[in-house]
C-alpha cells in the first residue's frame, strides 16, 4: 500500500483539494451544478459546461463538485437523488490524472478507479447496455474530435461518445487551450452536437493563479493575439525579460531555492522523439534537457524537485501551477517590425502531431499559428508569483529588449 504523498502548502495537490474554501461565486456554480445533476440523473442526455480561462479555479471547482457527488453517491443519505449513482471524473492529461489520483488518498468516499482517461472510459462502456449516471470531464479542450487509431480511439468526437454513455456530463473548456488538430473544437460543431439536450453554460472569470495586476494578464492576453504591447509597471509580480537564457536559468533556480515550484519552459521548438533518448535545448550558453516522461513517477512532473534540470513542454505543465515560470519563446515565434505583431512560423515547430488531421479544416496554416499561440497562452499562464521570458528569434528578442528598457526607464 503507498503511503500518502507529502503535501506542501502551494503544491498542486494543495491548492486543488475539494477541503479548498471556494469563493462565494464558485460555490454558487457548485450549487446549481448539483441543482442540475439532481434534476437530470435520469434524463437520457444532459451537459452543463463551464468555460473560463487559464487559472480561474475550474479545476479546483470540478473536483470539490465530484467529491460532493461521490460523498452523496457513496453516502449514507439513501433519500438524495444522487445516492447509488454512478459516477466519473475524466480527463485526457496523464499527469493530471496522477494528481487526482493522490487526493483521493485523502477523501474517504472518492477510488481511483473513479479517475479515468476519456478514451479507457469509451472503451470500456463500449459494446455494454450501462450507463454511468455522472461523467465530469477536465481539461474539456484536450477531447478528440476526430478518430485517433494511434491513443485506440476509433469513434468520430469523444465527447459525442462521452455524452452516449452518461446521463449527465459536466465539461470545463477554454479554447484558449486547444493544442492538436485533433482536438480542435468551435461554437458551431458543439451547437450541433449538444442540440435537443438540456445544456446549460456558465463562465469562470476571476483569475486565482497569476497574483497579477490586471495590465500583466492584458499583455498576456494581448501576446495570445499575436500583439506586443508596452511592458507592465513593474509591481509585486515579478514579470521580467531575460537576454541571456542561462541567466534566466540561473534566476529560476534560485528563486526555487526560496520558493520551491520554479521550473523552465519551452514552446515545442526543439528537437524531441519518444525513443528513451535525452533530447537537449541549446540557446546559447544555456543548455538543459526536455522533460523526460515517466509515467510511473507518483507526482506530477512540476511536482518533482528533479525537474529543476529539465524543460517542461506545454503537455507536463498544463493544468499546474508554479510559483515562478522561466518560459522559452523558441524559433517559431518570430516577430515582424514593420507591423509591430508576432509572427508565428510553424514551420518551425517541433510538434509535427499537433498539426496531424488537417483534412477538411478551413486555413490551416490560419490554424496552426492558433494552435502555436494557445501553446504559449498555456506556459504564459503557470506562474503565482512571477512570469520570466526570453526569446529565441532575433527580431522578437531586440524588440522585446526594448521594451524592457523603456519599462525600465523612470517615469516622469
Amino acid at each position: 500500500m503507498h503511503q500518502p504523498v507529502p503535501v506542501r502548502p502551494d503544491s498542486a495537490l494543495s491548492r486543488l483539494a475539494p477541503t479548498v474554501a471556494l469563493t462565494a461565486g464558485q460555490m454558487a456554480l457548485k450549487d446549481e451544478i448539483l441543482a442540475f445533476c439532481r434534476a437530470h440523473r435520469a434524463d437520457n442526455h444532459a451537459l452543463f459546461i463551464i468555460e473560463g480561462d487559464a487559472g480561474t479555479g475550474k479545476s479546483l471547482l470540478l473536483n470539490t463538485l465530484f467529491t460532493t457527488i461521490q460523498d452523496a453517491a457513496r453516502g449514507p443519505d439513501g433519500a438524495d437523488p444522487l445516492h447509488g449513482s454512478d459516477n466519473r471524473l475524466l480527463v485526457n492529461h496523464p499527469e493530471m490524472i496522477k494528481l487526482y489520483r493522490n487526493i483521493s488518498e485523502s477523501q474517504k468516499n472518492l477510488r481511483k478507479k473513479d479517475f479515468e482517461r476519456p478514451t479507457t472510459f469509451i472503451n470500456q462502456m463500449d459494446g455494454t447496455s450501462r450507463r454511468a449516471d455522472i461523467v465530469l470531464v477536465d481539461e474539456a479542450h484536450l477531447l478528440l474530435t476526430r478518430a485517433d487509431p494511434y491513443n485506440r480511439f476509433h469513434h468520430a468526437n469523444q465527447l459525442a461518445e462521452i455524452i452516449r454513455h452518461a446521463h449527465v456530463v459536466v465539461i470545463v473548456f477554454d479554447a484558449r487551450q486547444v493544442l492538436k488538430f485533433k482536438s480542435l473544437w468551435s461554437d458551431a460543431a458543439l451547437a450541433r452536437l449538444v442540440a435537443g439536450y438540456p445544456v446549460v453554460t456558465r463562465r469562470l472569470d476571476r483569475q486565482f493563479r497569476m497574483h497579477a495586476h490586471v495590465d500583466v494578464m492584458a499583455w498576456v492576453r494581448a501576446f495570445r493575439d499575436g500583439i506586443l504591447r508596452p511592458l507592465p509597471a513593474p509591481q509585486v509580480f515579478d514579470f521580467r525579460i531575460f537576454d541571456d537564457a542561462q541567466a534566466m536559468y540561473e534566476a529560476i533556480r534560485q528563486r526555487n531555492a526560496q520558493y520551491g515550484l520554479c521550473r523552465m519552459l519551452a514552446t515545442y521548438d526543439y528537437p524531441y522523439t519518444l525513443n528513451g533518448q535525452d533530447h537537449f535545448i541549446t540557446e546559447g550558453r544555456f543548455h538543459l534537457r526536455w522533460d523526460r516522461a515517466m509515467p510511473q513517477a507518483r507526482l506530477p512532473w512540476a511536482e518533482r524537485a528533479d525537474t529543476i534540470d529539465e524543460v517542461g513542454s506545454v503537455y507536463t505543465i498544463q493544468g499546474f501551477d508554479l510559483n515562478y515560470a522561466g518560459i522559452i519563446l523558441g524559433p517559431s515565434v518570430t516577430y515582424d517590425p514593420a507591423i509591430d505583431r508576432i509572427v508565428i512560423d510553424p514551420a518551425r515547430y517541433e510538434d509535427r502531431a499537433a498539426f496531424t488531421g488537417r483534412d477538411g479544416v478551413a486555413q490551416p496554416e490560419v490554424v496552426m499559428a492558433r494552435i502555436i499561440l494557445n501553446s504559449i497562452n498555456v506556459l504564459m499562464t503557470r506562474g503565482v508569483r512571477g512570469l520570466y521570458i526570453y526569446a529565441s528569434n532575433p527580431a522578437l528578442h531586440a524588440r522585446l529588449a526594448t521594451l524592457w528598457a523603456q519599462r525600465q526607464q523612470p517615469q516622469t
